[in-house]
C-alpha cells in the first residue's frame, strides 16, 4: 500500500498535455457517442414509461425532466472522471473507498435511509430526492482492487496472495452490507467485478476456481440459513418455472414477455404500448425499462438498443486491452465486468432467461444514482484511453 503514495503518485488537477484540443482529439469518440445515443434513446423510453402513471397531472413531461436532470448530472461527473490526473486518481483512491463504504451504512440511519421495493438501500435527500450509495460502491470497488493488485514488484508476474486476499477483502465488506440491505442484484454485479479482475490481474488459478466454488457454495449457505428472505428466493428462481407462479414472483417476467412478445417487427409505436401504457408491467421505467423498447418499437427498436449497447462494451474492451499498464487494464476490466453484468442480466430477466433482480439496464433505465455512477464509469474508461495514448505519444 505504501507504493500508492510514492512520489511517482503526486497529484495533478488534470492530465498534462490533454488541455484544450489534445483531449478532444484523443477521446474514445465511438465510445462517446454510443453512450450518448444509448442516454438519449433511454430517454425517450422513460418518457414513454413515465407519462401513464409517474409524470404530475399537470406536467406530463415532469418525470422525463427530472431523468434529464440526472443525465445532465451524470455525464458533467463523467467529464471531470475523465479529467482527473491518473496519479491523483490511484493515490487518493483509498478514501474513496472509505467514503464509499461510510455512505453504505446510512440506510440503516432512522431519518436518514429509505425503504424502496423491500430494499433499505437508499439515503433521503431534501426535495424528495433519494440516492443509491451501493451504485457509487462499485466505482470504489474496482479502483480499490485494481489498486492493490496493481502494485506488483518488477521481479514478479503475478500478485502476491497478500494482495489477492486484501483486494477480496475490499469487495466482500461492500457486499455485505449490501447483502443486509436486501440489494441482491448489486451482490451479483460485484460478485462478477471481483472475479473479473482478479482472473485478469494474473493472480493464480486456484483463486478464480476457489472463488467460483465459494461462490455457489455461500448461494446455496445463504438460501439454507435463511440469509435471503423468501421473497427473494422466489425472484431468483421463479424464470425456472415461471408457469408455476402468475400472482407473486413470476408476474413480472409473466406481463414482461407478453409486452415484448407483443411488439412483432415494428412495434405499437411510442406511446402506444397496451402494457406498457396500461401499467402492466411494475417499474418499467427502471428495471423493466426492455419491456417498453420492445413493445412500442418492436424488434427492430430492441435491437438497435441492443446493437448501441455492444457498440460501448467493444469499445470499453478495446480500451482495457490497450491499457498502457495495468491498474488502467484492470479499471477497464472491472467496468466492463460490470456493465456486461448488467445489461445482461436487466435484458435476461424481461425475456424470462434470467433471475429476476431490481438492476436497472445503464444508461437506459430512470434512477439518478445508477444513470450518475455509470457516467462516472464512462469517464474512467476515457480516462485509462487518454492515459495509454499520452504514453505511447
Amino acid at each position: 500500500m505504501s507504493a500508492i503514495f510514492t512520489a511517482e503518485t503526486t497529484p495533478r488537477p488534470m492530465h498534462r498535455g490533454h488541455d484544450g484540443r489534445g483531449y478532444w482529439r484523443d477521446l474514445d469518440w465511438i465510445l462517446l457517442v454510443a453512450a450518448l445515443a444509448v442516454t438519449v434513446f433511454g430517454s425517450m423510453l422513460v418518457w414513454s414509461a413515465s407519462k401513464a402513471d409517474m409524470a404530475s397531472g399537470s406536467d406530463p413531461q415532469s418525470y422525463l425532466k427530472r431523468h434529464l436532470i440526472n443525465v445532465a448530472i451524470g455525464i458533467a461527473l463523467g467529464f471531470l472522471a475523465s479529467r482527473i490526473d491518473y496519479r491523483w486518481l490511484r493515490a487518493y483512491t483509498p478514501l474513496i473507498y472509505g467514503l464509499s463504504v461510510f455512505l453504505l451504512f446510512l440506510p440503516f440511519v432512522p431519518g436518514v435511509g429509505a425503504r424502496i421495493a423491500g430494499a433499505r438501500a437508499w439515503i433521503d435527500l431534501p426535495g424528495g430526492m433519494t440516492i443509491q450509495p451501493s451504485e457509487f460502491a462499485k466505482v470504489a470497488v474496482i479502483l480499490m482492487m485494481a489498486v492493490l493488485l496493481s502494485e506488483k514488484r518488477d521481479i514478479e508476474s503475478e500478485p502476491r496472495d497478500r494482495d489477492v486476499l486484501l483486494s477480496l477483502m475490499v469487495a466482500v465488506l461492500p457486499i455485505l452490507i449490501i447483502l443486509v440491505q436486501n440489494d441482491t442484484g448489486t451482490v451479483l454485479i460485484l460478485g462478477s467485478v471481483a472475479l473479473s479482475i482478479i482472473a485478469v490481474s494474473g493472480a493464480r488459478t486456484r483463486w478464480v476456481i476457489g472463488l467460483i466454488g465459494g461462490a455457489i457454495i455461500g448461494v446455496m449457505l445463504a438460501i439454507q440459513l435463511g440469509l435471503l428472505k423468501e421473497y427473494q428466493v422466489q425472484r431468483l428462481t421463479s424464470f425456472m418455472n415461471p408457469s408455476a407462479d402468475v400472482t407473486n414472483a413470476a408476474y413480472n417476467s409473466n406481463q414482461a414477455r407478453i409486452a415484448i412478445g407483443g411488439g412483432g417487427w415494428f412495434g405499437y409505436g411510442l406511446f402506444q404500448g397496451p402494457q406498457t401504457q396500461g401499467k402492466f408491467v411494475p417499474v418499467n421505467e427502471s428495471d423493466f425499462i426492455f419491456t417498453v423498447v420492445g413493445e412500442e418499437l418492436g424488434f427492430l427498436g430492441a435491437a438497435v438498443l441492443i446493437v448501441l449497447l455492444g457498440v460501448v462494451l467493444w469499445r470499453a474492451v478495446v480500451i482495457a486491452y490497450r491499457a498502457d499498464d495495468l491498474f488502467g487494464r484492470l479499471v477497464a476490466t472491472g467496468i466492463v465486468a460490470w456493465l456486461a453484468f448488467q445489461m445482461f442480466e436487466n435484458i435476461g430477466m424481461s425475456l424470462g432467461i434470467m433471475p429476476i433482480t431490481g438492476i436497472p439496464l445503464p444508461l437506459v433505465s430512470a434512477g439518478g444514482t445508477s444513470m450518475m455512477a455509470t457516467w462516472i464509469a464512462v469517464g474512467l474508461l476515457q480516462n485509462v484511453r487518454l492515459h495509454a495514448v499520452r504514453a505511447g505519444a
